[in-house]
């Protein structure tokens, strides 16, 4: 564009201060709701959060790709996108999560989220170009990403995110939900590969109760409160000794009974899986109704490690047999359980733990040689800023955001 001459750029003087009187009566009238809320907004820097921060610098490439570096294929997963995507509005970091919804978009579900789910599995493929290597899509991400872009729109006032939100949801209750005879509607961890004839296969870790009732106010006509119920009863049915089991099946027998078993890839092992399942229930509100007896199935991990001093790699759910032991992220998910139950003289041992290997992944001899661990890291990052007060959830499922205090836009109902 060519600069404009003297003559062009001048205005004459009263039209000058008609335009100035115009911007000061402007300026000085209240804005609307939605408009005020775009500029208070604009003022309301993301909120302090260190680990954030590192997290950003370690993981999320400037498209908003989230990278886990510890595999050949250097690979991306719809759950590290929706993760963080949940820890961006912890953050109050706008710019990111939009960054990482718009990548997730692109990349995962072909641009096009009316016609496929995002495909869980991202990176360098066989032939040396990169690409979704895995099409089937994973139901806990699915909910994560949902979960994530509702209270996004509420908080940050942005309805577009609500669309996005609801047109995911629908496809989730159209492809990721079963009935299993005799039990109930239940999750199914992805649309492809998980049933057979009177065989269902379900992931108990994929079943936070917090998401689980933000879906169910945002569909209440959907099957969410019903899955809700039947988490708890399938934590019950399928952790006997209290060990929740990474995968479980379910199985009608020829007179048509059916009961939970161990899974017919996994078997009945607890591990990477499972210690999310701890996590979830410590997290959830205490007044949730199903708070409580989740807690009570779920007292095994904290037994074994008030025995060994910290959570085992390991566990078959059922004969209670550990072996291994896990890293410093075991130790973090279980942080918000032991809270929960009152077992705070394992809270400062396993807290130290978790700091110090933290901070010890993070030094710069430690982060010259090799990315910091992406599991322990997001398990971690779930756990302290919950911990510290960040975030916490209402019965609704509805998130608290300790940076809502101080930004006077967060739409809070």
């Amino acid at each position: 564009m060519k600069n404009a001459t003297v003559g062009q750029s001048l205005l004459p003087v009263r039209a000058l201060r008609r335009g100035l009187a115009g911007l000061l009566l402007a300026l000085a009238a209240p804005l609307a709701p939605g408009v005020a809320a775009a500029a208070t907004a604009a003022t309301c820097a993301p909120s302090a959060w260190s680990r954030w921060d590192d997290f950003k610098q370690h993981f999320v490439q400037a498209d908003g790709r989230v990278l886990d570096a510890s595999t050949p294929r250097r690979h991306s997963s719809s759950e590290g996108q929706s993760y963080g995507m949940f820890f961006a509005l912890v953050a109050n970091d706008r710019d990111t999560f939009d960054r990482m919804w718009r990548w997730t978009v692109n990349n995962l579900a072909g641009s096009d989220i009316s016609q496929r789910l995002p495909a869980w599995f991202w990176g360098l493929r066989d032939d040396g170009t990169w690409g979704v290597i895995d099409t089937n899509s994973a139901s806990d991400a699915d909910l994560w990403f949902v979960y994530a872009l509702l209270e996004a729109a509420r908080v940050w006032n942005q309805p577009a995110y609500a669309n996005d939100a609801r047109t995911l949801l629908t496809l989730i209750e159209k492809s990721e939900v079963a009935e299993f005879t005799g039990f109930g509607t239940m999750l199914l961890p992805g649309p492809q590969g998980f049933t057979q004839p009177n065989q269902w296969r379900a992931n108990p870790s994929y079943l936070p109760m917090p998401v689980l009732r933000r879906l169910e106010k945002a569909s209440p006509q959907g099957p969410w409160g019903r899955i809700a119920d039947n988490t708890l009863r399938l934590v019950q049915q399928s952790s006997p000794l209290g060990y929740a089991p990474d995968w479980v099946a379910y199985n009608v027998d020829k007179d048509g009974v059916g009961s939970f078993g161990p899974d017919p890839d996994k078997g009945s092992v607890g591990s990477y899986d499972a210690i999310r399942t701890y996590l979830w229930a410590g997290i959830t509100p205490p007044s949730d109704p199903l708070a409580k007896p989740m807690l009570q199935a779920l007292g095994g991990l904290a037994k074994s490690t008030a025995q060994d001093g910290v959570p085992p790699e390991k566990v078959d759910v059922r004969t209670g047999r550990t072996s291994g032991r896990g890293p410093f992220g075991f130790s973090a998910a279980l942080l918000p359980y032991l809270q929960a139950s009152g077992q705070k003289n394992l809270i400062e041992s396993q807290l130290g733990r978790v700091r110090f290997a933290w901070n010890l992944s993070l030094a710069p001899t430690q982060v010259a040689q090799r990315q910091p661990p992406y599991y322990d890291y997001v398990l971690s990052m779930f756990s302290t800023a919950w911990l510290d007060g960040r975030y916490r959830f209402r019965q609704t499922g509805q998130i608290q955001l300790e940076w809502e205090k101080s930004c006077p836009h967060a739409v809070t109902r």
